[in-house]
């Protein structure tokens, strides 16, 4: 619940902290107001050329961004960036994929796989682009059919738009920036909703995926302190 809402403040801390992520805030009567600093690209179109990425593993900074990664966020990142690449197939002609590095998104570190290339001539659209990579693996899972499935049955709540893309399009598509709606929250009466997650794997332990949703609502928990 917010004690002292106000917009003003809550613009000022939303682009003050995190200034690595791509920050927004929008308004719709019948939906609220909502707000985010997602780290994650889903696709950058310019004319044939695009940019995307693979973003998964996650650990706390503490000052240094030169950390080690066990073999479960290795596999997760890896799970992530093979799925990204297998989609991507049939709208390219020309696939190029970086070796995973270390990115820092304010309080946290992510494991990043910088994947880019040429669409196809005549095939590839944003819209078909959007539709190839969307819902990624990091938030639906893999393969994507039967995991969409599980989540529908088993999840038990409905994410709005957590999860959902937005970002600026420009010359009817042809140039596009658009995020993973991550780090996101919902604000409606008062109250304040803030949407995480995490990746389940074979090798997840359930005390340190709490531990690891909890250090990514401190993204939006940071921005709402003052109205608390």
């Amino acid at each position: 619940h917010l004690n002292d809402f106000s917009v003003e403040l809550l613009l000022t801390r939303l682009f003050t902290i995190n200034p690595t992520a791509f920050r927004y805030i929008w308004y719709h009567p019948q939906t609220g107001l909502w707000c985010g600093a997602t780290p994650e690209t889903l696709v950058q179109v310019e004319k044939n050329s695009f940019k995307t990425m693979a973003l998964a593993g996650t650990q706390s900074f503490t000052g240094n961004t030169s950390v080690a990664w066990g073999p479960k966020e290795l596999d997760e990142q890896q799970l992530v960036t093979d799925a990204i690449t297998n989609s991507l197939q049939r709208v390219t002609s020309v696939l190029k994929v970086s070796n995973p590095y270390t990115h820092r998104a304010g309080s946290l570190l992510h494991l990043r796989t910088d994947i880019a290339g040429i669409l196809k001539n005549g095939k590839a659209t944003l819209t078909t682009i959007a539709a190839a990579l969307h819902p990624t693996p990091a938030v639906c899972g893999t393969p994507q059919k039967f995991a969409k499935e599980f989540i529908y049955e088993n999840e038990g709540y409905d994410r709005e738009f957590y999860t959902g893309f937005l970002g600026p399009i420009q010359e009817n598509g042809a140039t596009a920036s658009l995020m993973v709606n991550l780090r996101c929250m919902k604000i409606e009466n008062n109250t304040a909703r803030i949407f995480v997650g995490g990746g389940i794997t074979i090798g997840s332990q359930p005390s340190d995926e709490w531990q690891e949703t909890q250090n990514k609502m401190q993204t939006m928990l940071q921005v709402l302190r003052p109205m608390l």
